[in-house]
């Protein structure tokens, strides 16, 4: 998050705002891959340790496509379009291709709270 992302938009009430992880994220998107998104939804979270001893933590989220084209950023040195059975011939970070499955199953109408109570990331 960054600051312009509320200080410079009207509060949603008289001290405070509302939906600014989604705005957000919604930027970043933009930013990052050209591409609008909307009805941001949170998957889960999940927490690290840094080599420096710092705990960080990932906010999971998945949203619909709504419109634009793919213009990745500079910083992007791969990318692909996959199905989330597809997405098991990649080499991806520990955790991401269960996100993708339960995500998968969640946009195919699945019941949420099934699908995350289920998932074998809870121990």
């Amino acid at each position: 998050m960054e600051t312009d992302d509320y200080i410079n938009t009207p509060k949603t009430t008289s001290d405070h705002w509302y939906f600014v992880i989604e705005n957000s994220l919604s930027r970043e998107v933009r930013e990052e891959t050209g591409l609008e998104i909307e009805q941001v939804r949170y998957l889960l979270d999940m927490v690290f340790i840094r080599p420096d001893g710092i705990p960080a933590i990932i906010l999971s989220f998945y949203a619909k496509y709504k419109s634009g084209e793919v213009a990745l950023d500079e910083d992007t040195i791969n990318s692909a379009w996959a199905t989330a059975e597809e997405c098991q011939n990649y080499n991806l970070i520990e955790g991401i291709l269960e996100e993708i499955e339960m995500t998968d199953k969640i946009l195919k109408g699945g019941n949420e709270n099934e699908i995350l109570t289920a998932t074998n990331l809870r121990k």
